[in-house]
């Protein structure tokens, strides 16, 4: 996900347990944050400590960066304020487990849960409310001209281009923006150019911006014309008004006395557009659905046999079981039904073996989901037993399947991800190409984990990272596949938490990117979270 983002986090409590004798507890939260990849927790940081209350809002906020493809574990302790030091149950108020991305996922960002850990008591709730850090996102489009700028050149007029620089706290110049070359004119028009404001003033809106005037010569010693200062917040009085600046040379204007100004530079437009970002729109409601698609198909190898890639040992849990479990664990904090339509394809089932690329898990046509990833799990199992590894191995008709749904509601409210795992052997690479450019053009993203010893040559191309997708002579709109082989994951230090934390990090971070294309090509903006 995008570097920087941070959410803040809010919390309260409420209907704590009331532990003193002579008034009422004074409690304080503490999180603590799980080391990735291990069971070891480390203090995160603390709320002030709130007299007398057993409902407390709390004002000092947590801070954490988030990371969409990342499990971000959070416990919350509730001690009793006045003993610093955690002094046993006596002073407990109780505790609380949840994802960071429970709480983004959850309805406006707000999350509710019971604390527990004091036998026998009920301990109250603690509220979290999670809230996207605005760095500023907004961004600006401008077009300036210019009228009678000097002549600097002994042949021709001038060649002008402007240089913007934002101002520093300290004082000093960054350059920021560097116009195109009007070539032989003192009259210029520069072409509209967009600019982060982060980038202009770094969010601060009355912060200088200084603007020089340059004559372009080939050889690089640009002709200083002359300069203006203004602000973003001066610029953007341009949407109502034309606004005109004087381009000021001072070493002209010490020597001479008739000096006027170097010409004028006139603002001719002025917009500002809000970037999204992810947690925007699962904020606003945007949903994620999750479908998974397992490969049955015989090259996998007879699931009985420990060489087989469905071989489960009592110890040891399949590639396949791994790769569903790390990457399914994540993605259902943001699914709010948790109900995962799983099919498998290239087998033969019962009653009467005929081959299919699409068996619902669970055995049932009419309603393919399972309650959860461990529901997925268990139907998995289950279909192991009863049909027969088969092939050929064909990805087009589950693809189809998940883009028939998707092409249903595409306003931006319901966003599909398909999760294909397959050892990679594929059939049907023709009918899939032209599946998944037709779907580029949907709300839905497609995730293929490749595992075994397999050259995953055609699941690189389906990838489309290196080259676009296309399919007779008809290119993918967006780049919805992302590829990974299982193997690259699997460690021989045999710590499988840390390997599968990985695995679902890499495979879940183009996610939020491929969204946010969606929803900028169809130009849907986030619905607002409505307030309380």
């Amino acid at each position: 996900s995008v570097p920087g983002t941070k959410v803040e986090l809010t919390v309260s409590c409420r209907n704590l347990l009331d532990m003193d004798t002579f008034s009422k507890s004074d409690p304080v939260v503490v999180l603590f944050v799980q080391i990735s990849g291990s069971s070891e927790w480390k203090e995160f940081g603390r709320t002030e400590v709130i007299d007398n209350t057993l409902n407390p809002d709390f004002v000092r906020k947590f801070v954490l960066d988030y990371y969409f493809e990342e499990k971000q574990n959070l416990r919350f302790d509730v001690p009793l304020g006045s003993h610093s030091v955690f002094l046993g149950a006596q002073d407990f108020l109780g505790q609380a487990f949840v994802a960071l991305g429970e709480v983004i996922g959850s309805q406006r960002g707000r999350l509710e849960r019971p604390l527990t850990g004091v036998p026998g008591k009920r301990c109250g709730t603690i509220l979290l409310l999670a809230e996207e850090l605005s760095n500023c996102r907004d961004i600006v489009t401008m077009q300036l001209c210019a009228n009678k700028l000097d002549k600097k050149d002994f042949f021709g007029k001038s060649d002008p281009f402007l240089v913007f620089y934002r101002s520093n706290e300290d004082g000093t110049f960054t350059i920021c923006h560097k116009t195109e070359v009007v070539k032989n004119t003192l009259n210029p028009v520069w072409q509209p150019f967009t600019i982060p404001v982060r980038a202009l003033c770094n969010g601060d809106y009355d912060r200088t911006v200084k603007i020089d005037v340059y004559d372009w010569d080939r050889d690089g010693s640009h002709d200083f014309i002359g300069e203006f200062a203004t602000s973003y917040r001066e610029l953007s009085r341009a949407q109502s008004q034309f606004t005109v600046y004087e381009v000021l040379n001072p070493r002209k204007k010490c020597k001479k006395k008739k000096y006027v100004n170097s010409g004028t530079v006139t603002l001719l437009s002025f917009s500002v557009e809000s970037e999204f970002t992810f947690v925007d729109y699962i904020r606003g409601g945007t949903q994620l659905n999750f479908t998974v698609a397992i490969d049955f198909t015989a090259s996998n190898g007879l699931p009985s046999q420990p060489t087989s890639l469905h071989y489960a040992s009592p110890y040891q849990l399949s590639a396949y079981a791994l790769a569903l479990k790390a990457v399914g664990e994540i993605i259902q904090d943001y699914d709010s039904d948790k109900l995962f339509p799983a099919y498998g394809f290239g087998a033969k089932v019962p009653p009467d073996g005929k081959i299919s690329h699409q068996f619902p898990l669970n055995n049932n046509v009419e309603n393919p989901s399972c309650a959860g990833i461990e529901g997925v799990l268990e139907s998995y199992l289950q279909s192991l037993r009863t049909v027969q590894l088969y092939g050929p191995t064909n990805f087009a008709p589950v693809i189809n399947q998940v883009a028939g749904t998707a092409a249903q509601v595409t306003d931006g409210s319901q966003y599909h991800v398909l999760l294909i795992i397959t050892d990679g052997v594929i059939s049907d690479m023709l009918q899939t190409k032209e599946a998944i450019v037709t779907a580029s053009s949907l709300p839905m993203s497609i995730i293929i984990v490749g595992v075994g010893p397999a050259e995953f040559e055609a699941m690189e191309e389906l990838d489309g990272d290196e080259v676009r997708l296309s399919s007779r002579g008809r290119y993918a709109e967006r780049d919805i596949v992302q590829f990974v082989p299982f193997r690259d994951y699997v460690d021989d230090s045999g710590n499988q938490v840390l390997s599968m934390a990985r695995l679902a990090k890499d495979v879940l971070a183009e996610i939020p990117e491929q969204l946010l294309s969606y929803m900028k090509t169809r130009d849907i903006k986030p619905r607002r979270a409505d307030p309380e």
